[in-house]
């Protein structure tokens, strides 16, 4: 397939190329090859395509397709293309800049120098003609949408401005020798970076300021400028919105923070309350165990006391015993001596007999006794 050559010679591809077809088919408006550009409608190799200055075929994929894709999915989803977009208008506005400005340094070496006076004049001039050119621009807008009454009177504005560039060429032809007077006069258009003739016609002026290439120069410059304050105005959104996501993070910290002191604090709480509830408990318990104690040693002092009543109850017994005891042998006693006086008479043998039974008696009173005493002692212990 043959190639097709731009006016600066670079090569561009055919319009319908099987490979960038199939590309356009595989990729979606998000892809780094798409021109972000192209999606918004401001790229200068569309905008400039016809004219002097065509830029050729852009590096990226064009795709009208992708455009309204991109439009549709923008209603939802913010893709903050136009940053990319701006970036592209920047830089290719800062070298037509660069352009006009190497222009602008050519003439100025090329010309002959003129004075500080002349050069106002002839400035005047120009300015005239730029204003004549835009003019006539907009007179034939206004005529192919139909609009004779405003058009007439832009003409009107039209008349007006050519009879001021005759009084000033007037007065610039009187400043300046004739055979300088005749000599062309260029300057640069600060817009699209052409050359103006200071004795230009209106006819090239209007074809100049209504041509392709000025307005679509001017098209990318005011597109430019709405990016610049699209992309501001956004960044400032993302801006605030971060911030505030800041903000709320930082509160839910706060929050975070304060609930997890809540939680320490109750945490502390009931752990002091059960420490209390145990101190409670145990001082209660040893109330308990001190009740208990005083009862049981109430109850072991009133079973003491009964022991001790008992006892004394049993050793007044054992006394009363032993007592009456006593006074039977005591009353044993005294009748045997009655029976031993009454049997004096009787016989030797009977008497030791009955002296052997006293002294047995005796003998087995005095040990009886002695057993007495000692079970009270054992009782009083």
């Amino acid at each position: 397939m043959p190639d097709y050559f731009n006016l600066q010679g670079s090569v561009r591809k055919a319009p319908h190329s099987p490979s960038r077809d199939t590309t356009r088919q595989r990729i979606k408006f998000s892809d780094d090859r798409v021109c972000k550009s192209h999606l918004l409608n401001c790229c200068p190799h569309d905008v400039l395509s016809g004219t002097r200055m065509d830029l050729g075929e852009c590096l990226k994929v064009h795709d009208l397709a992708l455009r309204a894709d991109y439009e549709i999915a923008s209603k939802e989803q913010d893709f903050f293309f136009e940053l990319d977009a701006m970036d592209h208008l920047q830089s290719f506005i800062a070298d037509c800049d660069r352009r006009t400005e190497v222009a602008k340094k050519r003439l100025a070496e090329t010309q002959e120098e003129i004075s500080a006076e002349v050069a106002a004049k002839a400035e005047r001039v120009h300015e005239l003609n730029e204003e004549i050119g835009k003019l006539l621009a907009k007179v034939e807008q206004l005529g192919a949408e139909g609009n004779v009454e405003e058009s007439q009177k832009v003409m009107d504005e039209v008349e007006k401005a050519r009879a001021k560039k005759r009084e000033a060429e007037e007065v610039y032809r009187n400043s300046m020798p004739a055979s300088s007077f005749q000599q062309q006069k260029l300057r640069v258009c600060e817009v699209c970076s052409a050359y103006l003739g200071l004795h230009d016609n209106d006819r090239r002026l209007a074809d100049h300021f209504g041509g392709k290439l000025h307005l679509g120069f001017i098209e990318i410059r005011e597109k430019l400028e709405e990016l610049k304050r699209v992309v501001a105005e956004k960044q400032e959104k993302r801006n605030q919105e971060r911030l505030k996501r800041r903000e709320e993070r930082e509160r839910e910290e706060r929050e975070k923070l304060r609930r997890s002191r809540s939680r320490e604090h109750r945490r502390h709480r009931s752990r002091s309350m059960s420490r209390e509830r145990k101190r409670r408990t145990r001082s209660k318990s040893r109330e308990k165990r001190h009740r208990h104690r005083s009862r049981s040693s109430s109850r072991s002092r009133s079973r003491s006391h009964q022991r001790s009543g008992h006892s004394s109850r049993d050793r007044s017994r054992e006394r009363s015993r032993r007592r009456s005891s006593k006074e039977r042998f005591r009353d044993q006693d005294l009748a045997s001596r009655d029976r031993d006086r009454n049997s004096r008479d009787r016989s030797p043998r009977d008497r030791d007999r009955k002296d052997k039974k006293r002294s047995y008696e005796s003998a087995n009173g005095r040990s009886e006794d002695r057993r007495s005493s000692e079970e009270r002692e054992a009782g009083e212990i």
